[in-house]
């Protein structure tokens, strides 16, 4: 009786679930528990090779950085386990072509976890570089891998959304990627209170031009763009902007964007993209689901540059443990 009444708990709150589930990775091997050796380090120690292009002539920035990042977090394994080049290597050599092909200003990384693509664009630009992420340890991995790789990129402990005052973070239980701001939500272990603000707002603050906006919130990113609709049709920067499958998500997002005139690429395949007339979350692969927003037609320069960051990052492997 106590036995179905325990799995009847874990079936119906997944909380329970992920608590026995980490109970268990630390129990001894002799009562039922996970190897050790499995369970992962309180730190990963990385030398992550960064890409550089073969025409690239300023030579800016490091060709490789030490870090040490939290060892339970999502990204530090994988960077560990693959390096840059299985680290949505399309969707990067995106960005890197955007910052390639735009003018100066600021380029801002929403939902920036520990902050993969700020740190590119800080090692191989002279803009200012801004990483917005509320989850406060993936906050605290960030901030710390730009003063390791003294990179000098700044962190903002913020939600962006399109209100002010504070919203309800979600932890995913099982990726910290997937954290996410939600509307409702039943207060728990795996929900937050952060403080959130408009990107108009913040950018009222900050007096920044941007001319480069990623967006990954893990389907608040509708939101994202409604409190930053002032700042796309004032500087119209270059975006991109994760897509997941959802179509009330995908209806959302082209509303907001269609007054706006830009043309919607998918990252998928081999460049040039061709402009499509819907977003739908399942026209780019499932492991990056990443959209190129632009405010103009990209140059061809702008895809030879792609092709270039691409060939770069393939050789970019993991060297961590």
């Amino acid at each position: 009786m106590v036995h179905d009444q325990l799995r009847a708990l874990v079936r119906r709150y997944p909380i329970v679930r992920f608590a026995t589930r980490r109970i268990r990775v630390h129990l001894p091997r002799r009562l039922g528990g996970l190897d050790p050796a499995r369970v992962p380090p309180r730190h990963r120690r990385l030398t992550l090779t960064l890409p550089r292009t073969a025409s690239d002539t300023r030579g800016l920035g490091p060709d490789r950085v030490e870090l040490q990042l939290p060892g339970d977090l999502t990204v530090p394994r994988r960077l560990a386990n693959g390096g840059l080049s299985r680290h949505e290597p399309d969707s990067l050599a995106c960005f890197m072509a955007i910052l390639d092909h735009t003018g100066p200003g600021a380029v801002l990384d929403v939902g920036a976890g520990v902050g993969v693509y700020a740190m590119l664009a800080a090692a191989r630009s002279r803009r200012p570089v801004f990483a917005f992420e509320p989850t406060p340890e993936l906050a605290a991995a960030a901030r710390s891998m730009s003063s390791a790789a003294h990179l000098g990129f700044g962190v903002v402990e913020l939600a962006l959304s399109n209100h002010n005052g504070t919203a309800r973070l979600q932890r995913a239980l099982h990726n910290d990627m997937c954290n996410q701001v939600v509307r409702n939500g039943r207060p728990g272990l795996h929900h937050l209170t952060v403080e959130a603000t408009t990107l108009a707002r913040w950018n009222e603050s900050a007096g920044s031009v941007p001319t480069m906006v990623k967006i990954d919130t893990a389907g608040s990113e509708p939101e994202v763009v409604a409190g930053g609709l002032e700042i796309l049709r004032r500087f119209r920067p270059w975006m991109l902007v994760k897509v997941r499958p959802d179509r009330g998500l995908e209806e959302r997002l082209m509303a907001l964007m269609e007054p706006l005139e830009y043309l919607w690429f998918p990252v998928a395949g081999d460049p040039p993209y061709d402009p499509r007339t819907q977003i739908c979350g399942r026209a780019s692969p499932a492991w990056e689901r990443m959209w190129l927003l632009a405010p103009e037609e990209p140059p061809k320069a702008f895809w030879g540059s792609l092709r270039e960051w691409r060939t770069a990052l393939e050789s970019c492997g993991g060297d961590g443990h």
